[in-house]
């Protein structure tokens, strides 16, 4: 089976202004995702509105497409990219552009969930710790998800599902396995086609969790696991927590 990697990458954010060329560790943001992920998947490219990172991307020696700067998702980003990159494959995966650390067992394991046929999408899923407090689980900017015995994702939620009936919420992680959503995505290549010409869903527009627009119009969800907790940059700040761990490596370099 072929894979392409699609990382979107906008240049303009109201919170965090130019990301994916703020440095860390001496390379661009960007730069870092890239070198993680086409280690594992050779065809890979960056999606930017921008010609600032097309350069950048273009100066360490990647791959990258313009697309539009009107696009609602990343995943909206992905389709136009992969249209455009010229690569024939069966599968598009969407890694965020903003995610230096992932890790090559995350993109193997979202890779895997295409051996099932039936697999329409795929995602990740991390279980929560047992021995969190209930103010992180109930968290609505961390997703929650319902997975069935077949792996298949049944719904996300920024509330907390399931409840439990007749214990102490407090308790709650003590006595279920709660999963966390983790925002890597992939895609056949038709259906990602299909699912970006779909309407607003109205779960979607309830809960702002896009996903929930393709589980509304039937298509199947396949959920991978890793239990490597990464550090997402959406902010200067997260940026200086990101900074502060590359220095706790001594001196390893963040490949």
């Amino acid at each position: 089976m072929k894979f392409i990697a699609i990382i979107p990458a906008r240049y303009a954010s109201t919170r965090f202004p130019a990301k994916p060329l703020a440095l860390l560790g001496g390379k661009t943001i960007v730069q870092h995702v890239y070198e993680k992920v086409s280690a594992v998947i050779p065809d890979t490219f960056v999606a930017t509105d921008d010609e600032r990172i097309l350069q950048a991307v273009e100066d360490f020696g990647g791959k990258a497409v313009i697309t539009s700067a009107q696009h609602r998702s990343g995943t909206d980003r992905c389709e136009e990219a992969a249209a455009k990159c010229g690569i024939t494959a069966e599968v598009v995966i969407n890694i965020q552009g903003d995610e230096p650390f992932i890790h090559s067992s995350q993109l193997e394991s979202i890779m895997a969930c295409f051996d099932d046929p039936e697999t329409d999408i795929a995602t990740l899923v991390m279980p929560f710790d047992r021995k969190a407090d209930f103010e992180t689980l109930h968290n609505p900017n961390s997703p929650k998800v319902v997975i069935g015995n077949d792996d298949r994702a049944l719904y996300f939620s920024r509330s907390v599902i399931p409840y439990i009936r007749g214990v102490d919420e407090r308790e709650w992680l003590k006595t279920h396995s709660y999963y966390k959503h983790i925002g890597l995505y992939a895609y056949r290549r038709q259906v990602l086609k299909q699912i970006t010409a779909l309407p607003t869903g109205t779960l979607e527009r309830a809960e702002s969790l896009e996903q929930l627009r393709w589980l509304e119009a039937g298509y199947r969800i396949k959920v991978g696991y890793t239990d490597i907790e990464t550090i997402g940059i959406d902010t200067p700040e997260d940026l200086k927590r990101a900074e502060a761990f590359v220095r706790s490596l001594k001196g390893c370099a963040v490949n």
